[in-house]
């Protein structure tokens, strides 16, 4: 998996690319982590390369989005493939992230505080 950062608005914006699945997830947290210290913390992630996602990434995107929201921040989701958008439906995450189409949208949504 490569992992691209980029800002949006001022938001990071993390681009995923390839699998993130149990051998490539730990280096997205280490990625993370110091974003979690941090109070108010918001980022993006852009799956528009992401092709695949197991239980362990969305074990990621679940403590990241817990991390950040207890800090008063947040997490948002941009460009969604059609098989990460699926899992995401399949496991009922829809309704608990933010999601849009472009990461300049995500980053506006986290910042509208929506």
């Amino acid at each position: 998996m490569e992992i691209t950062l980029s800002l949006a608005d001022g938001i990071p914006v993390f681009a995923l690319a390839g699998r993130l699945d149990v051998a490539t997830s730990p280096v997205l947290e280490e990625r993370l982590a110091p974003l979690y210290e941090a109070s108010g913390s918001k980022l993006v992630m852009d799956c528009s390369s992401l092709t695949y996602v197991s239980s362990a990434g969305l074990r990621v995107f679940l403590m990241c989005q817990r991390h950040l929201s207890a800090a008063g921040g947040g997490l948002a989701f941009a460009a969604l493939g059609k098989p990460v958008r699926e899992l995401f439906h399949l496991a009922g995450l829809e309704d608990l992230f933010i999601i849009e189409e472009t990461p300049e949208a995500a980053a506006g949504r986290l910042t509208a505080g929506k």
